[in-house]
């Protein structure tokens, strides 16, 4: 079972409210995992959805004066067009808990389980969160609130039919105990096994009181409980019960991708409705974990959400996925800045990625005439050519292991070694010099590489690697991962220089709330010397460096101004170890706003100079006072 098909799920989202970059952020990584799949030559089911019943949205229907279904109708239409739809979300399947098909997979399920013995009739006397639309025992209390969300939980006594969880906890532990992967990270998993051995209890499955849910098979006036019928939304997007040759190449999933907080639902209770079932369980639950706003979860109900909208009209599509797929570990926690994100925009796309395209295809345009050279075998140093390879296996292996940000930041390697190589050969001088066959060969391998990244950056970026491949004369779209294998015949390919692939962005104007999209560079003003004066410039020595952890471009600088050592985060590490800045003298801006960078409170800026690539910290020529003015 499941051998033909690669099936990916991301949680189905509760339609409350609009969704926030927090959901935005576990669907973009499944559309990157689907993309990649696909580009293997993998047949994929990728699905996602809407999980619309329950007590909640029956009560906020009613309070905004309509009937639940338009109320959850609405969000969905917002759901998919715009947001999953400018996003570049490639859903094979949306599922909404709402639907014929998933009603009827829904009882037939409750009823074979209540033919087993395993749902059985009862009273249900203890805690209830309507936020979480959770049960909870007195002992799982945390200070007498939801140990989920932390929000109060109230005491409700009623008819309801439980499901036997405890009747499988051994063997759902031992399942965990014979399969190290089915549960990731593994910080998840030991959790979930704490979980475990604390007790399962028999979970309360249906509710009465409320008419907006699906109905127990022969007791309409109980309806089953949202959790139970939104988790089998996996089976009926497989085809359970409706379409055998379909489930059978289907099931089981091979990931089931959702955030850190819903992990107990997919890992207790769906694997015990599996076993109770007779079904292979899913390969793997991964629970990634959350963008956090300072040191708090991102959330609609805390009123820190950040609309994912407003991100794509200001800064577009790419910046914004890059953003998300690179900025965190996949699976650990990270702070969401805007800072941040302009920050990756600027350096690694503008920078890095469009700078290399940009020299790259002015180099080939002024010293060969627009026309790419051949490749000549025995001449190549095979260094683009090697890391290139090396690239391509740890983008594969980082993918198969759902480690997205490692895989990008694996390719933006090879984007720095390109760039690096730039300075290493000098095309110029070998123009100059009259070494053709060289210089053929350094163009050639500049070219590749950017060919090769328009190949590896197609599952992440959605429209920067046909602007690449556009640019350097291919027309041909990307089909298949083994293109970004080196040495592809350029049959003397004609490039085609454009626009820059990613104008930097004025941090000045990316804070101002009614910033447009950026399409275009932005150009430079007079100022006068009045603001300019504004500007405080004093020479500093740094006196500590070191490597920020988790960030590629950072390092923390400990500078003494004069008056009092002060921290300075400083995105240099691609151009300096820290050990060469302890007791360098450095202008900065002392009067910078203090921002937090990574957890880190920077509190200035270090003056730097780049072109081509380069990059040199402004330094004063002679020693001077730690304090002295810069004028």
């Amino acid at each position: 079972m499941g051998t033909s098909r690669w099936y990916i799920t991301t949680p189905i989202y509760y339609p409350s409210d609009n969704l926030h970059v927090g959901h935005a952020y576990t669907t973009v990584a499944a559309d990157a995992l689907a993309r990649f799949h696909r580009l293997l030559g993998e047949d994929v089911l990728f699905v996602t959805g809407t999980d619309e019943h329950g007590q909640k949205i029956q009560k906020k229907a009613e309070q905004a004066g309509k009937t639940p279904f338009e109320f959850v109708s609405e969000i969905v239409g917002y759901i998919q067009d715009p947001l999953w739809k400018r996003l570049g979300v490639s859903y094979d399947d949306f599922i909404r808990t709402t639907e014929d098909r998933h009603h009827g997979v829904v009882q037939q399920i409750f009823q074979r389980l209540v033919d087993k013995g395993d749902i059985y009739k009862g009273i249900y006397e203890g805690w209830y969160c309507l936020p979480d639309e959770s049960y909870w025992t007195e002992s799982k209390l945390v200070d007498g609130k939801c140990p989920d969300c932390g929000r109060p939980v109230e005491r409700v006594k009623q008819e309801s039919y439980f499901f036997r969880l405890g009747k499988y906890q051994s063997q759902l532990r031992q399942y965990i105990e014979d399969h190290p992967d089915f549960i990731q990270p593994t910080s998840r998993r030991n959790e979930m096994l704490n979980f475990i051995d604390a007790g399962l209890e028999d979970l309360s499955v249906s509710r009465t009181g409320i008419q907006w849910g699906i109905p127990v098979p022969g007791d309409p006036d109980h309806v089953i409980y949202v959790w139970f019928d939104a988790l089998t939304n996996y089976l009926t997007a497989a085809g359970y019960l409706q379409d055998g040759a379909k489930f059978q190449a289907t099931w089981p999933a091979n990931v089931h991708l959702v955030g850190k907080e819903i992990v107990r639902f997919h890992t207790v209770i769906w694997p015990i409705i599996l076993m109770a079932l007779d079904l292979p369980l899913p390969e793997r639950v991964f629970g990634h974990g959350w963008l956090l706003i300072g040191q708090a979860k991102m959330g609609k109900s805390l009123g820190n959400a950040v609309d994912p909208i407003a991100l794509l009209d200001r800064y577009g599509v790419d910046a914004v996925r890059y953003y998300l797929l690179r900025e965190v570990p996949f699976g650990a926690d990270g702070s969401y800045t805007e800072e941040a994100l302009v920050l990756r925009t600027n350096v690694d796309l503008a920078n890095d990625l469009g700078n290399l395209l940009s020299r790259t295809t002015a180099m080939i345009n002024r010293f060969l005439g627009g026309k790419v050279p051949p490749l000549i075998a025995g001449e190549d140093d095979g260094v683009l050519a090697g890391e290139a390879a090396s690239v391509y296996r740890e983008v594969e292996s980082a993918m198969s292991q759902l480690a997205i940000s490692d895989a990008l930041i694996s390719i933006f390697r090879l984007v720095g070694r390109a760039n690096k190589y730039i300075e290493e050969q000098k095309p110029w001088d070998l123009a100059k010099n009259g070494d053709p066959v060289r210089l053929g060969n350094v163009l050639y391998g500049l070219w590749e590489t950017l060919r090769i990244l328009s190949v590896l950056l197609t599952p992440f970026l959605l429209e920067t690697p046909a602007r690449i491949r556009e640019q350097l004369g291919l027309d041909e779209p990307v089909s298949h991962y083994r293109e970004a294998i080196f040495g592809f015949d350029a049959h003397a390919r004609a490039i085609r220089r454009g626009e820059p692939l990613f104008p930097r962005i004025d941090t000045k104007r990316a804070s101002e709330p009614d910033q447009s999209p950026v399409s275009a560079p932005v150009t430079e003003e007079w100022i006068t010397i009045e603001d300019f004066q504004k500007i405080q410039l004093k020479v500093g020595t740094v006196r500590a460096a070191e490597i920020v952890e988790g960030a590629d471009r950072l390092l923390k600088l400990t500078v003494f101004d004069g008056d009092r050592e002060r921290t300075i985060v400083s995105g240099i590490r691609q151009h300096y170890q820290p050990e060469e800045l302890v007791g360098q003298q450095v202008v900065l801006v002392a009067n910078l706003k203090p921002t937090m960078l990574r957890g880190i409170l920077s509190e200035g800026m270090l003056l730097a100079g780049s072109a081509d690539g380069v990059l040199s910290v402004v330094a004063p020529s002679v020693h001077l006072p730690e304090g002295a003015r810069v004028k």
